[in-house]
């Protein structure tokens, strides 16, 4: 396919994606099923397209004056890919599959191209009506916080401790480029390259082995943060597909016992194989009967760590999910709100006197973080928060830098303050007293 054609194609995929309000992911697919003259990279160029429209859709809209398709393409290839409107105009000939040649007043518009004076959340590209949320969150910095979530997000890694160290996986990889990310001791991270895309990780010997895993950098930080000790019991309460679950076992160095469990037990299938990889020995693996069983009742009460990695909006990880942002509704939000109150309680229930809660979000909205510790914390008096400051402290490596994005209750992690997704956690400690 020409770059013309592809960029036709873009545009009808997003016209997929608005008429039947479907994820990104599966509207690319079916283009692609349907569309089997279109090879690998002719994919991988088209979905790159797709996403990068969408991340910058609100000041795309704004700068065309049109919430279309096209005119969200036309925004992304001036706003973001920084091309002219001569090349533009170039690549929308009309012939060939490209797209219709430009009107007048589209030429204007990109002739023009700004979002100088739009109103805040349209130059973050943010959901309006969330806007008000995201700034609580984000202070006074919260446009470019906006701007770093609409970015492309690098690919980290993270070493398997339990199979190998960073300097050997960096070696073995280098014919891919990697570099050492700033923050973890175990992070390897590959910049995106001029699609968007990086490089195919799974599919090299390494990961095959166990050596390594895909993971966000922020990721990894918290679960390191969360205080998991070799020799303890420890439980991941919403582990999904494991990559959490497979840190904390490294980070026991496979010592102690290690449960892992999600209400939606599907989500849990990737975990088996997983495992298997990695050589971790202590994880079991515990499935829910039904929405009220409780698969810990005989351990309840005994439990040294409960790492909760809540449900959530996902707005942390609008890098990786640029059409999350588009559908999260407001509903869904106090949805997400009373699922994380419900397994805050859960894990309460779970933790032993003197015990750690480790409470994760992938949000950067204060409901879903600051918030949420506010609540359980008036419902549960057993319960206190550690100070960040204090959890940094107890690190096996030096972290301090990281108490500058302290909350009231927590760490915020973000693209702009990091370098990472939009992570947050919070340390509660229970009593020794019966709650």
């Amino acid at each position: 396919m020409t770059p013309a054609a592809r960029i036709s194609a873009a545009i009808e995929v997003l016209q997929d994606i608005v008429e039947r309000r479907r994820p990104a992911a599966d509207s690319l697919k079916d283009w692609g099923l349907s569309r089997r003259f279109a090879g690998s990279k002719d994919r991988a160029a088209i979905a790159s397209l797709v996403y990068d429209a969408l991340r910058r859709k609100a000041s795309s809209s704004y700068a065309m004056a049109s919430e279309t398709p096209r005119a969200l393409v036309l925004g992304m290839l001036a706003g973001l890919r920084g091309m002219g409107v001569a090349e533009i105009a170039e690549l929308c000939s009309g012939e060939n599959h490209a797209p219709q040649p430009l009107s007048d007043d589209e030429t204007a518009l990109l002739t023009a191209f700004s979002v100088e004076g739009a109103p805040d959340w349209v130059q973050a590209d943010v959901p309006e009506w969330l806007w008000p949320s995201f700034r609580a969150g984000l202070g006074e910095a919260a446009i470019a916080e906006g701007e770093a979530l609409a970015a492309r997000a690098p690919i980290d890694l993270r070493v398997n401790r339990l199979k190998a160290g960073r300097d050997a996986v960096l070696r073995d990889l280098a014919h891919l480029q990697p570099e050492p990310a700033p923050w973890s001791p175990d992070a390897l991270r590959f910049q995106p390259g001029h699609d968007g895309r990086g490089p195919s990780l799974q599919t090299e010997p390494g990961f095959f082995a166990g050596a390594f895993e895909v993971q966000d950098e922020g990721s990894q930080l918290v679960t390191l943060l969360a205080g998991a000790k070799p020799g303890q019991t420890v439980i991941d309460l919403c582990a999904g597909a494991g990559g959490k679950t497979l840190a904390l076992a490294a980070l026991m160095a496979d010592r102690g016992s290690l449960y892992a469990t999600d209400l939606d037990s599907r989500r849990l299938a990737p975990l088996h194989d997983r495992l298997a990889r990695s050589g971790a020995g202590i994880v079991e693996v515990r499935i829910p009967r039904s929405r009220g069983h409780e698969p810990f009742a005989d351990i309840a009460g005994q439990v040294d760590l409960v790492l909760v990695d809540a449900p959530c909006t996902g707005s942390g990880t609008w890098r990786r999910n640029p059409d999350a942002k588009w559908r999260v509704r407001p509903g869904a939000l106090a949805e997400r709100i009373k699922d994380q109150a419900e397994v805050l309680a859960r894990a309460g229930r779970l933790v032993k006197p003197g015990g750690r809660i480790a409470y994760i979000t992938c949000s950067v909205l204060p409901e879903e973080n600051d918030e949420a510790i506010s609540a359980f914390l008036g419902k549960h008096p057993g319960f206190s928060v550690l100070a960040p400051i204090d959890v940094l402290k107890g690190a096996e490596s030096d972290f301090s830098l990281l108490a500058r994005f302290g909350t009231a209750h927590g760490l915020q992690l973000s693209p702009r303050r990091t370098g990472t997704d939009g992570f947050y956690l919070a340390c509660l400690r229970r009593g020794t007293k019966s709650l």
